[in-house]
């Protein structure tokens, strides 16, 4: 059988976050193509963290800067490596190199996190995000595990063309692979609520990512006063993930804005309300909210970086606006507007079924997988840029890496 390492930045839990959920279609992924999974992982695990052994997987606690890992890796001897996030690569790669040179390293992006920083960083100074923002020491760094790596993974086919356009990767690197949904079919349409059984907003996202922390404040102060005008019986529920005090303490009864914490099942909560508003300011990828919304028949008010990476050409299931006023007025009429609110989720099914449905997808990612394998040399070669910045910033990793493990070794014996 062949064999399949994880390298996890966390353990993954898909009921706190989309990158949880999107973890475990990878795994499902590989498994149906007979891989042994190893998941291996250095952070600690919560009472949310999935089973793993329940599908299968095996589980081993890993040490960050600790040669363990080299004993660990050589003992396995995997013939995939997967990195989940570019931080990952960098405190792992070089001994995955040093270790297993013919293994095959794919990074798993989830989204480019220098695009959302790079739009985070615009919002906080208050001015129009442009492109040389992305030029960034964040872009350096995970675009030089992009480099170092023989396939990447990206969520978005706007990240895809990014990359090659204005940083020039080669295409052969990279690999678009979305999320991979079951297609919604008549059935589940069937078990829908209706328009007139639903009441209320609705907001869902994990409050540790700070574009939905962000969203809920844009609700709080900009958004939600307005609608309540509008709609005097109409109430926002805050959905997520992890809820700090500072989130709890917006609670509001007065102003019918309530924060409900972590929802035990998404798509079950979300299938009871009828418009999902999302004023997303700044992000990247692919957003598991509006996911969720496709497959409950949940349409939803957002912004054009809301949908940007998820409609490739199709019409949106739910309506796009990036000024308030504009937002507050869409969202009344989603919400008031039967005929408006059953096209715009018509919309979703054709959305999800065409842009995610897993069987679209996943028989040429295989096959892309297996070409890379077999002439993972030639591939390497035409990367050759690749191999300079893996031998030069290697070394240095390694070197810093050895550095705090001899430190974390002399802090034991002292």
């Amino acid at each position: 059988m062949k064999k399949m390492l994880i390298i996890g930045l966390v353990w993954p839990e898909p009921s706190s976050s989309a990158a949880g959920t999107r973890m475990i279609q990878l795994i499902n992924l590989f498994k149906e193509q007979d891989y042994a999974i190893t998941f291996a992982c250095a952070a600690t695990k919560s009472e949310f963290s999935f089973p793993l052994l329940d599908i299968g997987i095996n589980e081993v606690h890993i040490q960050l800067n600790d040669e363990s890992f080299n004993t660990f890796i050589q003992e396995l001897n995997p013939e995939v490596v997967m990195f989940d996030r570019y931080m990952i690569e960098e405190q792992y790669g070089w001994r995955v190199s040093m270790e297993c040179p013919y293994a095959l390293k794919i990074l798993d992006t989830e989204d480019l996190h220098f695009l959302r920083y790079a739009r985070q960083e615009a919002i906080k100074k208050g001015v129009e995000f442009n492109q040389q923002m992305l030029f960034s020491d964040y872009a350096k760094r995970e675009i030089a595990s992009i480099l170092r790596s023989d396939i990447t993974l990206l969520i978005s086919k706007e990240e895809k063309d990014l990359l090659i356009q204005q940083f020039n990767i080669n295409p052969s690197l990279l690999y678009y692979l979305p999320f991979l949904e079951k297609e919604i079919d008549l059935q589940q349409i069937e078990t829908w609520k209706p328009f007139e059984e639903r009441a209320h907003f609705m907001f869902i996202g994990n409050f540790i990512h700070e574009p939905n922390w962000n969203c809920v404040q844009v609700l709080k102060t900009r958004i939600w006063p307005l609608i309540r005008k509008e709609l005097p019986k109409a109430e926002l529920h805050i959905y997520g993930a992890y809820p700090t005090q500072k989130v709890m303490q917006l609670n509001n009864p007065k102003e019918r804005f309530y924060i409900k914490g972590r929802a035990e099942d998404a798509q079950e909560t979300m299938a009871n309300y009828r418009v999902l508003l999302a004023p997303i300011q700044f992000g990247a990828g692919v957003k598991g909210k509006f996911v969720d919304a496709m497959l409950t028949g949940t349409p939803n008010v957002t912004t054009k970086v809301g949908a940007e990476a998820m409609q490739n050409g199709l019409d949106w299931n739910g309506l796009i606006s990036d000024s308030d006023e504009d937002f507050v007025a869409k969202a009344i009429t989603l919400y008031k507007n039967q005929s408006v609110w059953e096209f715009c989720q018509h919309n979703g099914v054709e959305l999800l079924n065409k842009n995610y449905g897993k069987v679209n997808f996943t028989r040429d990612f295989i096959e892309f997988l297996e070409a890379i394998k077999k002439y993972l040399d030639l591939h390497r070669q035409q990367n050759f840029y690749g191999q300079i910045l893996q031998h030069h910033t290697n070394q240095s990793t390694k070197y810093m890496s050895l550095w705090i493990e001899q430190k974390n070794k002399n802090l034991t014996i002292s």
